[in-house]
């Protein structure tokens, strides 16, 4: 019997060759990969993929599914839908989110909207530099889902349905073949088919379909700086730009005072980057479905909108790294109506109501 164990472990690190495995390590089910195409409008580009690892149709439902399970938490009590939830945009409405201890962690949930588009690095701090990264890391995070991915690895290996989908999805021939890289990335498949373009703007701006309210009018003429020459507002597109409302930079925004860049509490892309410069600097978030993704900022510190927009019109405190475009502007109670109207028609409801999103349990 001994010797049978080791030869059975002998053959499970023998890489694919496993033919004296036991016969339940075999995967019965057929191979047959067709490319799954993201449905995208004219002013958007297709999302790409890395070059290893496409999008295939079961991948992308095999990593819908890993999404929604909780498996792939330490008590098997979360998912990665917990913190992201599609009716709120793939946020979870916390000004931090709380993990499977209890405990909060210290960042505001990133919205999951057209992050395909993201060139720059992921998390607010851009330290994961793609999807098949930034996925690996909250499974093993103590304030997050608090399980090694060695733990999530047996699950699934020892699960009734996910060996035939890892195969279906991968190609795999073995359950032992089942691994933490093959999971991110079917994953980060189904997060590359996170695409909203069918908001009110996007039919008004790119379909010409319908048009706006005077008030939303005005509310976008302040928002983009090419229109705001005669207005008192530097406009809010010098960091919102394009069809996904984002540069993904990283910017100081003017939020905190402090003496000097290491005193932040938070050094942002600078506790990444190890530049003096980088400190409390954040990526620049989406502001698709933007209505619905409260509270805002890195840390949940504003719960309305309204608040972000006084504290952009309050201008920043002079620190030394603050984006250029931070500077006091006047905001009239007619100016913010108008600003939060244009803001209301980025919500995209195809997008927080598709089924190809939801969960599939």
């Amino acid at each position: 019997m001994a010797v049978a164990a080791l030869t059975a472990t002998a053959c499970r690190d023998n890489g694919d060759e496993c033919e004296n495995c036991p016969d339940d390590d075999k995967i019965t089910a057929d191979y047959t990969p067709q490319p799954y195409e993201v449905q995208v409008p004219d002013h958007l580009l297709p999302p790409s993929s890395p070059a290893d690892n496409p999008l295939t149709v079961a991948g992308v439902a095999l990593g819908r599914r890993l999404f929604y399970d909780k498996i792939l938490s330490e008590d098997q009590s979360m998912s990665c839908a917990s913190c992201h939830n599609q009716s709120k945009g793939f946020t979870d409405g916390l000004a931090t989110s709380k993990g499977t201890r209890g405990l909060n962690g210290t960042r505001n949930a990133m919205a999951l909207v057209n992050i395909a588009y993201n060139p720059r690095g992921f998390f607010w701090d851009g330290r994961a530099a793609s999807l098949e990264q930034q996925a690996l890391l909250p499974v093993e995070d103590h304030l997050e889902l608090n399980v090694s991915w060695e733990t999530v690895e047996e699950r699934l290996r020892a699960h009734t349905e996910y060996p035939a989908l890892f195969r279906q999805a991968f190609g795999i021939e073995y359950k032992k073949d089942i691994t933490r890289e093959l999971a991110v990335k079917a994953i980060a498949q189904f997060e590359r088919t996170l695409v909203s373009a069918d908001s009110k703007f996007d039919r008004v701006v790119w379909l010409n379909q319908g048009e706006f309210t005077p008030e939303e009018e005005h509310g976008m003429e302040l928002f983009f700086f090419e229109l705001a020459q005669s207005i008192d507002h530097p406009g809010c597109s010098h960091c919102h730009l394009g069809p996904h409302f984002s540069d993904n930079q990283f910017r100081n925004n003017g939020l905190d005072d402090v003496a000097d860049l290491n005193a932040f509490a938070d050094k942002g892309r600078g506790g990444v980057t190890g530049v003096y410069f980088d400190n409390g600097k954040f990526r620049t978030p989406t502001l698709r479905n933007i209505a619905l993704t409260a509270p805002y900022m890195h840390d949940g510190r504003f719960q309305t909108l309204e608040e972000v927009l006084d504290s952009y019109s309050n201008g920043g405190h002079g620190v030394e790294n603050e984006d250029t475009n931070i500077r006091p502007f006047s905001l009239t109670a007619e100016d913010k109506a108008a600003l939060l109207a244009f803001l209301h028609t980025l919500t995209d409801t195809t997008f927080l109501n598709n089924p190809a999103f939801s969960s599939p349990f």
